[in-house]
């Protein structure tokens, strides 16, 4: 397994190490022992979602002001555009985010800790997105930040042809947003 650091330090890739021949692949997904050595803490992860999603559906810019979630997020069919935004206003890189374009193809995960917000672009004519999550998911506590928030100026793939749910139309401007401390 390769970790590496993205410009907000947080927040990491991680690529797997892939065994391939003629008959397929095997690579090990997911282990606890290596993912807590390169994070440098323990982690509890308590639930694991799966999503489905057509070609230009945006989900996001997510996060629970309680009940934060940590999430380590991978693609397992199809392709996205993933972000993570930092939304800690004590940190050095409040309003910054990471993008990664995660495939089933090349198989990538990446590590979002509590206090980001996390949303994600299909890019394939369908996804299968796949994310284990350190709290519970919690409705009472979501908050949306929206997705083309100028103050963060997030470089999207495309911004023609959305498909967005009711619930991120309405998300508000990070300056608008609670956030974390």
């Amino acid at each position: 397994m390769k970790a590496t650091a993205t410009k907000i330090p947080e927040v990491i890739l991680i690529e797997p190490t892939v065994f391939g021949d003629e008959r397929g692949f095997f690579y090990e997904s997911f282990n606890q022992q290596k993912f807590e050595s390169v994070i440098g803490r323990p982690v509890n992860f308590v639930q694991d979602n799966h999503s489905k999603s057509v070609k230009n559906v945006l989900r996001g810019l997510h996060y629970q002001i309680r009940q934060p979630q940590g999430k380590l997020v991978r693609v397992t069919q199809g392709e996205v555009f993933d972000v993570a935004i930092d939304i800690r206003k004590s940190s050095p890189t409040f309003g910054q985010y990471v993008a990664e374009v995660l495939s089933a193809d090349n198989k990538k995960q990446l590590w979002i800790p509590e206090g980001f917000a996390h949303g994600f672009l299909v890019l394939s004519e369908t996804a299968e997105f796949l994310y284990k999550t350190t709290d519970y998911y919690a409705a009472q506590y979501e908050r949306c930040v929206i997705w083309d928030d100028q103050a963060i100026a997030i470089q999207w793939p495309t911004s023609t042809g959305l498909i967005l749910s009711e619930k991120d139309c309405a998300g508000v401007s990070l300056q608008s947003a609670e956030t974390f401390d």
